[in-house]
């Protein structure tokens, strides 16, 4: 985990090509006091970086982000208000590497959506 102590995970499944997860946010992460003090919220780059992981987690292997083709942030993820988010990832391993598409949501509000591809990290 390259944000150590940021999140844990609480369920994780991989099966038919398809990732779920949730994870909880710790909103005493010193993360949060700078981004923003008294109004905290989760950087989009963390958000990005735990899609990483738990794909990484779904195919044991390390990875690299390629190609972001789309992100959209729909939504603030405040960990006071929202702790748990949840994941979806679809996964597609190609020649060029792992294809993922996603969203990210907590409670019925859709936070995050992206599309991007990972390259195996030498």
């Amino acid at each position: 985990m390259l944000i150590e102590g940021l999140y844990e995970i609480l369920d994780f499944k991989y099966e038919a090509q398809e990732v779920t997860a949730s994870v909880k946010l710790n909103k005493e992460h010193h993360i949060f006091e700078g981004h923003f003090p008294g109004h905290p919220v989760l950087p989009g780059v963390c958000v990005i970086q735990m899609i990483k992981e738990l794909t990484e987690k779904a195919i044991n292997r390390k990875l690299l982000l390629n190609v972001a083709s789309n992100v959209k942030f729909m939504a603030v993820i405040n960990p006071e208000k929202n702790d748990t988010i949840d994941f979806t990832i679809d996964l597609t391993e190609t020649e060029e590497g792992v294809k993922v598409k996603n969203t990210v949501r907590f409670e019925d509000t859709l936070a995050l959506k992206l599309s991007a591809t990972f390259i195996n990290k030498a």
